[in-house]
């Protein structure tokens, strides 16, 4: 079972620096206490020939930590924008770590970028779509060496009950990716 040990103040932080803000709104000076983070890319990757999503499981501490549940996260394949190269090969080198499919960049349709946790960080995320079936599949994924990532593949037309499943901890940018899919994709 996944548990927390210990929580202590970052001195160091690597990937989210605390910041307080002090600004002015209609003259008024006021302050906030934000988290300064790194833009990400997500991507709805469609199984053509198993009519399912691809998507990743994986443990999320600041959900184990929020909520004390198990941590466990269903999420869209998704990484940093760490790395000086453009976004759409950052999505397509996630696609390739997390899922094991090489899908060409040209394959990598842009749906939209926004913003996610406005209250704490404002961090911008890019939501790709991208197609696949088994002949671009390369590896088993499961991400770097440190991640354990599993492979989920869920059919379609469970897509809109899993959802609401509130039992299944997800993110919201997978929700709306889904919608995005049955107004603009499965309408076609």
């Amino acid at each position: 079972m996944n548990k927390i040990d210990s929580i202590t103040k970052l001195q160091n932080p690597k990937f989210v620096i605390p910041v307080k803000i002090n600004y002015t709104q209609n003259g008024k000076k006021k302050e906030w206490e934000s988290v300064k983070t790194i833009d990400c890319v997500s991507i709805l990757i469609y199984h053509k020939t198993k009519k399912a999503f691809v998507l990743v499981k994986q443990l999320r501490i600041p959900v184990l930590h929020a909520n004390e549940k198990d941590g466990m996260m269903y999420e869209l394949c998704a990484g940093l924008i760490d790395k000086d190269t453009s976004i759409v090969q950052i999505a397509k080198e996630e696609i390739l770590e997390e899922c094991g499919y090489d899908i060409p960049v040209q394959n990598l349709q842009k749906i939209t970028s926004f913003y996610t946790s406005v209250g704490i960080s404002g961090t911008k995320q890019t939501l790709f779509y991208a197609e696949c079936d088994e002949t671009m599949k390369v590896n088993n994924g499961g991400g770097l060496e440190d991640e354990e990532i599993e492979v989920i593949y869920l059919p379609i037309n469970k897509a809109k009950e899993f959802m609401f499943d509130e039992d299944k901890q997800k993110t919201p940018s997978m929700i709306m990716s889904f919608y995005w899919f049955f107004d603009n994709i499965l309408t076609q």
